[in-house]
């Protein structure tokens, strides 16, 4: 564990709503991450994302880095214009 890992966990453990707010906000950042990953795969621009799902390149970049408020379906026909499928999971 380095010291980052060090320094979130010593934090979660003085701050409940550090932890839950921390869990959330990596999560959300987790998607975004993913997304653009699936894409750079694929050899795909945001721009030819954008082309694909009729859409700006402005709003490929919003979904990138602000994942946090996605609609399911924006986040299948993503998935679906990079050549991916999306697996939900309930734990």
């Amino acid at each position: 564990m380095d010291d980052l890992d060090k320094y979130i966990e010593a934090r979660k453990k003085k701050s409940l709503i550090f932890a839950k707010n921390f869990d959330k906000g990596y999560e959300h950042f987790k998607i975004g991450v993913l997304l653009k990953q699936a894409r750079l795969d694929a050899g795909l621009t945001q721009e030819e994302v954008a082309n694909l799902l009729n859409t700006k390149k402005s709003a490929i970049s919003r979904i990138e880095n602000h994942a946090e408020d996605i609609r399911l379906s924006t986040l299948v026909n993503y998935a679906q214009a990079v050549g991916k499928s999306i697996q939900f999971q309930v734990a």
